[in-house]
C-alpha cells in the first residue's frame, strides 16, 4: 500500500493485505512521499556527491492529470472511469489578438486545467513553449522585452534587485560535509523574507555565486534563437494578450446602494406605501378640514413616525452589512504588495506580485504560494501541496517536462505518479527550490478563474422567505379588513344620506365621506407590523457583533438566522476537525517504555496493558510500563535524552523560523520532521539549532522513497563516528541487532543497550501493528557506532559517499513514535452538541479511508447506522441510491470538490439545510452551493473566503455549534417579537373596527397620536428587547425547524389568539361599559360630561398599554415551560425598556394633555389599569398549559397550520432474503477455506462480492423453488443475516481492523447497526460491517 511503497507508514493493513489496492494512510500531505525531505545543499545531483536516487514512486502521469480535479486519488484503473474535470473553453480565445504570439491564453491555461502532456507535447515541449513565449529557461525575459520597462514597470517597494545568493554552500560559505549548510541550518543573517534562495546566472551568462547553477546537465539552452517577434514582445504588449495579473475589483456596494436594496424588502414596502397614504390623509385631516377649538393639529405624526421606522431599520441593517464588507476586505488584504522572485536578463528580483506577466520565470521557494499557472523548468526537490487548489492530498514532486518523458517511458508508463510539470495557482510549496515558466496570469489562471465563478449574489433565507409571505399575507387581510370596514360605513353612509339624519350641509356629507376613508386606511396601517423588520435586523446586528466575539465574523447577515435551522453539516477533515499540525502523539522508546501525549484522556494510545493473548494465560510483555509525554524527562536517563534529541535534531532538514502573518515562530520543512523538532521543544530538550552546530558532520544521506529513510554521520567528540537513521519503522527496526534499555530516574550519562531477542522482536512489530491500526504514521530512530571512518572493510570513493547498505545493518533502536495530525480541542464536545442539536455531522475529506475513519471515531462522527464511502463509489451511484445513501453518509473520504457539490445538492433536494466548511480552492462550489458557507479564517484561502457566508476566524469546529447557538437566538427573537406584534395588531385592527362601526361619528376608540404610541414606540422598543436576549446553550436541546415548517408554532398560535382576545374583551368593555363600570352618570354639564369621557378613555388607553407591556414580558418563552422570567436579569436592555415604556406612559397621562387626547386620573383608575395588564402574565401561563394535541388538530383544520408531511414508506424487503444472505455468506466462508489461491487475487474477491447487475438477476419462479430450503435454513440459523464469527469475518466486530471491506472498493456500515436496519438490508450484501 501507499503507505509503505511511497511513505512512511508501516501500516498493519500493508502486511496482511498486499493484493489489494494501493491507498495511502497518513493524513498528510507532504510527508506520505517522504518522512524527511532534503533541501538543496552543495551536496547535489550536479557536482557528483552524494547522487540524490531519482527513484520515484509508481504511477502514471496521466493519472495525475485525470485525477488532479476530477477527485480521485488512487491509481486504480476503475477509479480512473469517471469524468474528468471540464476542460477550459477556448472558444473564449477566438475575440483575442495574439500579436506576435502563436499561442492564446486560454489555450495556455488548458495546460492545467486539467493537467494536460499530450498539449504540451503539441507545443513542442518545454522548448516550444519557450520560443513561442518568447522567453529564455535560465534568463528569463531578455533585454528587448523587458526595455525601459524593468526599471519603469515596478512598484517602488519593490525596486529590482539582484540578490546575492544567500544560500549555504554558495560564495565562501562551507558546503556539506565541512559545515553547516542549509540541510542542517539556515544562515544567521538570513530572514523571514529572505530565504535561501537559487544560483542564478548573471547577465552574459557568468555564475553569479560560488556553486555550480542548478540547471540539469544536457538541457537544451535556448540562447541562440532569441530572435523572432515573440523574444521583442514588450511587458505592455504581453499584458495585452495574456491579462495582468490582477483579479478586477469587485466592486463592493455603497452605502447608498446597500440602503436601496434594503428599500426593496417587501414589509418595508408596504410599510411605506402606508406611511405615504398616512402622512396625505394626516395633512388633509390637519390642515383641510375645519379642527375642532383646542385639539392640536397632529395626525400627520403617524406617517411621519412610520417614515421614522422606516429610515431606522434601513440605516442599522445597510451599516451593518457596509461595516461586515469592511471588515472582510480588510481581513482579506493580507499583503496587497506581496514579492514574486522572477529573473530577467539573467537577474534575480523581487517584483511586485501584479507586475508578473506570461513568460517570466519564477523562482519557487518553501512555504511559498505560487502565484501563476506555470511549467515547470528545473529546481531541486521541489513538491507542491495543492489539496488547496484541486483537493489532491498527497504532495505533487514537480519535474522539468524531459525528467517526465523518462519517468512516462519507464516500467512500461508506470514510473510516475503524485509527479508532474505543473505549477497551479494557489498551491503551496512544502519545499525545495526551482524556476518555472509563467504561462497563465490573473482572471486566465486556475485560481483567478475559480475567484471569478464564484461571484454572485445570494439567495433569501428560510425566515426572509417566511416573513415575506407574511407580510403578503398580512397586508391581504388588512387590505380586507379596510376594504370590510369601508363598505359597511358607506351603507351606513348612504342611509343616513337617503333619511337626512343627520342633517348636514353638502361640505360636511363631503368630509363625512373622507373620514370613512380615513379610518378604512388607519385600519390597513394598523394591521402593518412596523416593527418587523426592525426586529429582525436589531437581533441580526445584535448577533453578529457578538459573534464576532465569539470569533465568527459573519459577511451575509442573513445566514446568521440559516444557520439556527441548519440539520447537516459537511465538515472538512484537516485543519477544521484536527490541527493540521503533524504531532507526535504516542511512541515507544526502547522497547518497554510506551509513552503518550495526555495518557489519562487516550489510554487506548498505549498497548502495554494489553490482555493475554488466547494462547498466554498472562502477559507477553511484562516488562512494559506506559507513561505520560510529560514524564519523559523523568524517566529518561541524561544520556539516552541527549542521544534520543541528537537523533532528532542533527538528522532533520527542517528550521525554526517566524510566521509573516502571526509572528510565531514555527517549524518549517516537511511535517514529519516538524512533529519530531516540536516534540523535542515541547519536553524542552537542548535546542535544535546549538545541537545541530555543535555536530562535525562527515556525510549526509538524503531521503530516497526506495530506501524510505534518511541519515546524517557525525564525528563524535571522542574521536568516533556515529550513523543517526531514520525513516519507516517496519524497515529501519528489521536492521536492528541491539535497542536501547530504559530505566526509570537514572542518572546514568552513558546509553545502556540490550541485544533484541525474539520476544523483543514481537514486542515491536505489535507496537508498529498497534499504531498503524491507529493509522498513526510510524517513524523509528536509529543508530550505530563506528571506530574509524570510512569503517573498514567498506569499498567507498570518499569519506562521504560511503554505501547506505553497508551503514543500515547493525543497528541500535532508540525509539518508535506514532504521529498524526491529532484532534483539536473541543472537537468531541462540539460533534456531541450538533448531535444534541439534532444537527449531523459529516465529514467529507480528501484524504485516505482510514485515516478519515480514525478521527471520525474520535470525534464521535462515526455512529451506528453510519455509512464510510470513498468519493470514487460515490459520484458512480445511480440516482435513486444516492438519495437512499446520504442521509446515512457520515464519512466521504477521498472526496473530490464535485463530490462534496453533488453531496450538498443531495442533502438540499433532500430538504436538508446545509452548512458546509471548507479551507481550500477547491471547496467554493461547494461553499457556495451549501446554504451557509463557512470558511477558515487562517488557513481559508481567498477563493474559499470569498464563497463563504461566515468566517470561522480561529478554523475551530466548535465555533461551528456557537454559530448555530446564536442563529437559534436570532430566529427566537423574531419569533418571540412576532408573538408579541400580532396580538397587538389583531387586537387594535378589532377594536378600531368594532368601535368604528359602533361610533356614530366614525372614531375609533383610540386616537391618532394613541395609536401612534401603541404601533410604533412600543412595537420599536419591544424589538430591540425581545432582540436582545442572549444565546444559551439551551437553544441546543431542541431540533432544527425544516425547511417547510410553519413561522408560527402552536404555542405562539395559542397565546397570540389568548392574548389578543383578553385585550379586546377588556378594551372593549371599559370603551362601551367604563362610564357605567367607574360609577360616572350622564351630566347635563357638558364640560363634566366632557371630562368624564377623557378619564374613560385614558382609562382604555392605560389598560391596552399596559396589557401590552406585561405582554411582551410574557412573549419572552415560545414554548410550554412557565417560567417567563428565565434569564431576565441577564439582559439589561429588557429591563430598561420596559421601565423607560412605563415611565414615559406615566409621564404621556400626567403631561401628555391635549395631544394623547388624555387626562390625569385617580389611584383607583392606575389600580385598574395596572392589574389588568398584569392578568396577561398569569393568563399566559394558564394558556401554556392547554395540551397542544387538540389546539394543534384545530388549527390544521382551520388551516392555520399545514398538514405535517407524511413521510413516505417502503415496504421492508421479504424476510426470508436474509437466508439468502445466509446461505450466501456460509458459500463464500467455504470458497474462502477451500480457494486460499484464488482468494489472494484481489480480482476474483472484488468479482465475487460485487453486486449483481439488474439484466442479470434469476427470474423470480427460479428463486420460488429454493424457498422452502432457505426458510429452513433460516429458522435454524435463528434469522441471522451473518455469523460474527465465522472464517468470512475473521476480525469480528473490532472496527480497528475492520479495513478489507474499505480496501475492497466497498462501502462500510458501522459494527453497532442493527441487522434490521433498512440500510443493512440494502446494503448490507454489499457491505461489510466488519
Amino acid at each position: 500500500m501507499e503507505g509503505s511503497t511511497d511513505g512512511t507508514e508501516p501500516d498493519s493493513h500493508s502486511i496482511t493485505l498486499q493484493p489489494l489496492t494501493p491507498q495511502h494512510t497518513g493524513g498528510d500531505a507532504s510527508t506520505i512521499v517522504s518522512p524527511t525531505q532534503t533541501h538543496y545543499d552543495g551536496a547535489s545531483d550536479v557536482d557528483g556527491t552524494t547522487m540524490r536516487s531519482r527513484s520515484l514512486s509508481k504511477g502514471k502521469l496521466d493519472d495525475d492529470a485525470q485525477r488532479s480535479d476530477a477527485g480521485g486519488k488512487g491509481g486504480d484503473a476503475e477509479e480512473q472511469e469517471h469524468e474528468p474535470r471540464p476542460a477550459v473553453d477556448l472558444t473564449q480565445d477566438e475575440g483575442i489578438d495574439p500579436g506576435p504570439f502563436p499561442v492564446k491564453p486560454y489555450m495556455l491555461a488548458s495546460l492545467v486545467d486539467p493537467k494536460n502532456m499530450d498539449l504540451l507535447r503539441e507545443l513542442g515541449g518545454v522548448r516550444g513553449l519557450l520560443k513561442a513565449l518568447g522567453t529564455h529557461r535560465k534568463r528569463g525575459l531578455g533585454k528587448k522585452a523587458l526595455g525601459k520597462a524593468a526599471d519603469a514597470s515596478h512598484h517602488a517597494s519593490f525596486a529590482p534587485h539582484a540578490d546575492k545568493d544567500g544560500r549555504p554552500g554558495a560564495g565562501d560559505s562551507p558546503g556539506a560535509g565541512t559545515g553547516a549548510s542549509q540541510r542542517h541550518d539556515r544562515q544567521p543573517e538570513t530572514t523571514a523574507g529572505d530565504v535561501p534562495k537559487l544560483v542564478v546566472t548573471g547577465p552574459g551568462g557568468e555564475d553569479g555565486g560560488g556553486s555550480p547553477p542548478i540547471y540539469e546537465a544536457g538541457e537544451d539552452d535556448n540562447r541562440d534563437e532569441e530572435d523572432g517577434p515573440t523574444y521583442a514582445a514588450d511587458l505592455h504588449e504581453r499584458r495585452r494578450v495574456f491579462g495582468e495579473n490582477t483579479l478586477p475589483t469587485r466592486k463592493t456596494k455603497s452605502l447608498l446602494q446597500l440602503m436601496w436594496l434594503a428599500l426593496k424588502d417587501k414589509v418595508l414596502v408596504l410599510l411605506s406605501i402606508a406611511a405615504v397614504v398616512s402622512l396625505a390623509l394626516g395633512f388633509f385631516q390637519d390642515f383641510g378640514t375645519p379642527r375642532p377649538e383646542g385639539e392640536p393639529p397632529v395626525d400627520w405624526v403617524e406617517g411621519v413616525a412610520i417614515m421614522v421606522a422606516i429610515i431606522i431599520v434601513v440605516v442599522v441593517g445597510s451599516v451593518n452589512d457596509w461595516q461586515k464588507e469592511r471588515q472582510f476586505q480588510s481581513l482579506n488584504e493580507k499583503k496587497e504588495e506581496r514579492g514574486v522572485k522572477v529573473i530577467r536578463d539573467g537577474v534575480e528580483m523581487v517584483i511586485d506580485i501584479k507586475e508578473v506577466v506570461v513568460g517570466d520565470v519564477a523562482l519557487v521557494e518553501p512555504g511559498e504560494i505560487v502565484p501563476c499557472d506555470g511549467v515547470f523548468l528545473s529546481g531541486h526537490n521541489v513538491k507542491c501541496d495543492e489539496s488547496g487548489a484541486t483537493g489532491e492530498s498527497d504532495a505533487i514532486k514537480k519535474m522539468s517536462y524531459e525528467d517526465c518523458l523518462k519517468g512516462e517511458g519507464a516500467e512500461g508508463g508506470s514510473g510516475l505518479k503524485h509527479t508532474d510539470c505543473f505549477m497551479i495557482s494557489g498551491s503551496k510549496v512544502l519545499e525545495g527550490y526551482g524556476s518555472y515558466v509563467v504561462i497563465a496570469v490573473g482572471t486566465k489562471s486556475f485560481n483567478g478563474r475559480i475567484m471569478m465563478a464564484l461571484r454572485g449574489e445570494t439567495e433569501n433565507t428560510p425566515l426572509q422567505i417566511k416573513l415575506n409571505n407574511l407580510a403578503e399575507l398580512i397586508a391581504t387581510l388588512g387590505s380586507a379588513a379596510g376594504l370590510i370596514l369601508f363598505v359597511a360605513l358607506m351603507i351606513r353612509f348612504f342611509v343616513q344620506l337617503g333619511t337626512h339624519n343627520p342633517d348636514r350641509t353638502p361640505s360636511q356629507w363631503g368630509i363625512a365621506f373622507v373620514q370613512i376613508l380615513i379610518i378604512s386606511v388607519t385600519l390597513i396601517v394598523v394591521a402593518v407590523p412596523e416593527g418587523l423588520p426592525l426586529a429582525v435586523t436589531l437581533a441580526l446586528a445584535f448577533a453578529t457583533k457578538r459573534m464576532t466575539k465569539e470569533n465568527l465574523l459573519v459577511r451575509v447577515l442573513g445566514s446568521c438566522e440559516t444557520m439556527a435551522n441548519a440539520s447537516v453539516i459537511c465538515t472538512d477533515k484537516t485543519g477544521t476537525l484536527t490541527q493540521n499540525v503533524m504531532t507526535v502523539v504516542a511512541g515507544s522508546v526502547g522497547v518497554h517504555c510506551k509513552f503518550v501525549h495526555q495518557l489519562e484522556d487516550n489510554k487506548a494510545r498505549t498497548n502495554a496493558d494489553e490482555e493475554p493473548g488466547v494462547r498466554n494465560a498472562s502477559r507477553k510483555h511484562t516488562q512494559d510500563f506506559s507513561i505520560d509525554q510529560a514524564q519523559l524527562n523523568e524517566t529518561l536517563s541524561p544520556g539516552l535524552r541527549d542521544l534520543f534529541n541528537e537523533a532528532i535534531a542533527i538528522n532533520s532538514t527542517a528550521f525554526e523560523d517566524t510566521e509573516p502573518e502571526t509572528g510565531k515562530l514555527v517549524f518549517v520543512g516537511s511535517k514529519t520532521e516538524t512533529a519530531l523538532l516540536k516534540f523535542a521543544k515541547e519536553n524542552g530538550w537542548a535546542d535544535y539549532k546549538a545541537t545541530r552546530e555543535a555536530a562535525d558532520i562527515v556525510q549526509m544521506i538524503p531521503f530516497s522513497s526506495e530506501r524510505k529513510a534518511m541519515g546524517v554521520v557525525v564525528r563524535l567528540p571522542n574521536g568516533r563516528y556515529r550513523v543517526y537513521l531514520k525513516g519507516a519503522s517496519e524497515i529501519l527496526t528489521k536492521n536492528c541487532t541491539r535497542h536501547v534499555v530504559v530505566e526509570r530516574e537514572s542518572n546514568d550519562k552513558d546509553v545502556q543497550t540490550k541485544e533484541l531477542d525474539e520476544l523483543s522482536r514481537d514486542n515491536i512489530s505489535r507496537t508498529i501493528i498497534f499504531y498503524a491500526n491507529q493509522t498513526l504514521r510510524t517513524i523509528a530512530l536509529c543508530y550505530r557506532d563506528f571506530e574509524s571512518w570510512p569503517p573498514p572493510g567498506v569499498q567507498a570513493e570518499s569519506e562521504d559517499e560511503v554505501p547506505y547498505a553497508d551503514l543500515a545493518r547493525e543497528l541500535t533502536l532508540i525509539a518508535i513514535t506514532g504521529i498524526e495530525d491529532p484532534l483539536r480541542p473541543g472537537v468531541r464536545e462540539a460533534v456531541a452538541n450538533c448531535h444534541k442539536a439534532g444537527v449531523t455531522v459529516k465529514m467529507c475529506t480528501g484524504d485516505n479511508v482510514l485515516t478519515a475513519r480514525s478521527i471520525a471515531l474520535q470525534c464521535g462522527i462515526y455512529t451506528a447506522g453510519g455509512i464510510i464511502m470513498e468519493g470514487p463509489i460515490f459520484r458512480q451511484l445511480e440516482r435513486q441510491d444516492l438519495l437512499d445513501v446520504v442521509p446515512r453518509l457520515q464519512v466521504l473520504a477521498r472526496s473530490s470538490p464535485e463530490d462534496k457539490k453533488l453531496l450538498v445538492e443531495t442533502l438540499r433536494s433532500l430538504g436538508e439545510i446545509v452548512g458546509v466548511t471548507g479551507d481550500g480552492t477547491n471547496d467554493g462550489p461547494a461553499l457556495k452551493t451549501a446554504d451557509v458557507g463557512f470558511s477558515m479564517g487562517i488557513a481559508g484561502t481567498e477563493v474559499a473566503k470569498e464563497a463563504s457566508d461566515i468566517i470561522l476566524m480561529d478554523d475551530n469546529f466548535a465555533s461551528i455549534v456557537k454559530a448555530i447557538m446564536w442563529g437559534r437566538c436570532v430566529n427566537d427573537a423574531v419569533r418571540k417579537f412576532l408573538q408579541f406584534q400580532i396580538s397587538v395588531n389583531i387586537t387594535a385592527v378589532i377594536i378600531t373596527f368594532v368601535s368604528a362601526v359602533a361610533s356614530v361619528e366614525e372614531e375609533s376608540v383610540l386616537s391618532a397620536v394613541q395609536l401612534l404610541w401603541i404601533n410604533i414606540i412600543m412595537d420599536t422598543f419591544a424589538a430591540l428587547a425581545l432582540a436582545t436576549d442572549p444565546a444559551t446553550p439551551q437553544l441546543l436541546d431542541r431540533k432544527p425547524d425544516k425547511k417547510t415548517a410553519p413561522l408560527f408554532s402552536v404555542d405562539m398560535y395559542k397565546q397570540i389568539l389568548g392574548q389578543s382576545a383578553y385585550q379586546t374583551t377588556i378594551t372593549l368593555i371599559f370603551h362601551f361599559l367604563g362610564t357605567s363600570i367607574l360609577g360616572f352618570h350622564h351630566e347635563g354639564d357638558s364640560a363634566t360630561q366632557k371630562h368624564n369621557d377623557t378619564v374613560v378613555q385614558t382609562l382604555v388607553f392605560n389598560i391596552f398599554v399596559f396589557a401590552q407591556i406585561f405582554n411582551s414580558i410574557n412573549s419572552r418563552r415560545l414554548d410550554n415551560r412557565l417560567n417567563i422570567f428565565e434569564g431576565i436579569s441577564k439582559n439589561y436592555y429588557f429591563m430598561g425598556i420596559t421601565l423607560i415604556e412605563v415611565a414615559v406612559q406615566i409621564l404621556i397621562v400626567f403631561v401628555g394633555g391635549a395631544a394623547f387626547q388624555v387626562t390625569r386620573i385617580g389611584g383607583r383608575e392606575w389600580g385598574i389599569a395596572i392589574a389588568l395588564g398584569f392578568a396577561s402574565i398569569p393568563l399566559g401561563a394558564l394558556i401554556r398549559c392547554i395540551p397542544n394535541g387538540p389546539v394543534e388538530k384545530f388549527f390544521i383544520k382551520v388551516r392555520l397550520l399545514p398538514n405535517p408531511e407524511v413521510l413516505p414508506t417502503a415496504s421492508p424487503e421479504a424476510d426470508w432474503n436474509s437466508a439468502i444472505r445466509l446461505v450466501r455468506d456460509n458459500l463464500s466462508t467455504f470458497s474462502h477455506v477451500r480457494g486460499g489461491r484464488m482468494r489472494a487475487s484481489s480480482y476474483v474477491g472484488k468479482s465475487r462480492n460485487a453486486r449483481i447487475a439488474p439484466e442479470s438477476r434469476v427470474a423470480l419462479p427460479s428463486i420460488m423453488t429454493m424457498v422452502p430450503t432457505l426458510i429452513a435454513s433460516s429458522i435454524g440459523a435463528g434469522w441471522a443475516p451473518q455469523s460474527p464469527s465465522g472464517l468470512s469475518n475473521p476480525a469480528q466486530f473490532d472496527p480497528s481492523k475492520s479495513s478489507a471491506a474499505l480496501w475492497e472498493g466497498k462501502i462500510q456500515i458501522h459494527p453497532d447497526t442493527k441487522p434490521d436496519d433498512p440500510i443493512m438490508q440494502r446494503w448490507g450484501p454489499i457491505a461489510r460491517t466488519t
